[in-house]
């Protein structure tokens, strides 16, 4: 009932796309500006603790207007569209589906500030499209750590030390898939990695919407 109303709105009030302003598919990102969004090659694009990174995009243009548009400008209905690009990348790595998804977690006080974790909504719509299991509980973030993207390599390791906590408990026994934005230095995989290995988890792939160093 509550999906036809918004159907309805959505027609009603023609939903633009928040790309180009165009109405004409009453979408929040048409195909065409979907479409001009450019994938990395499908390889390993670095390794931390062991384990791969991949990074699915080309960081410019649309994909860093959908990343900044769904992590800071509250729109929420983008995390579709990052998860659906995330999705298409993921399935020319592996067949695999036996997947336990972890989307990277921020401390509660942020999260409660601004109201939601995008990673967690992108993780919802992954596992969706890909038939994988949800996992918000196995990790959560216990230090409030500063924003990564002003600090230094060696800055970042010290501002993510103690930043994770495990629920072992959580643990479903499947591969872990770590799924964020964006990946520059790979720090805050690597800090995740380590804290799951602490407690004897280690079959763990890590997966990135993109990295602003390219492949």
């Amino acid at each position: 009932m509550l999906e036809n109303l918004e159907k309805l709105l959505d027609w009603v009030y023609k939903k633009k796309c928040y790309f180009c302003g165009s109405s004409k598919e009453a979408v929040k990102m048409c195909s065409k500006c979907y479409n001009e969004m450019d994938y990395l090659p499908v390889k390993v694009n670095r390794i931390a603790e062991g384990k791969k990174i991949y990074c699915a995009g080309v960081y410019n243009k649309n994909l860093q207007k959908l990343i900044r548009g769904l992590k800071y400008h509250n729109q929420r209905d983008l995390a579709f569209y990052l998860a659906k690009f995330m999705a298409e990348y993921f399935e020319k790595i592996t067949d695999n589906k036996n997947f336990e998804v972890v989307p990277v977690p921020i401390f509660p006080k942020r999260e409660k500030k601004r109201k939601y974790n995008h990673m967690n909504l992108v993780a919802e719509e992954f596992c969706t499209l890909t038939s994988s299991t949800l996992n918000k509980e196995l990790i959560k973030r216990i230090k409030d750590t500063k924003p990564q993207y002003k600090l230094k390599r060696i800055e970042r390791i010290e501002n993510l030390s103690k930043a994770f906590t495990v629920n072992k408990d959580a643990y479903k026994g499947k591969t872990i898939l770590i799924i964020d934005d964006i990946c520059t230095t790979g720090s805050t995989f690597e800090e995740m990695i380590k804290e799951l290995q602490k407690n004897g988890i280690d079959d763990i792939i890590c997966f990135a919407a993109t990295t602003p160093f390219g492949d």
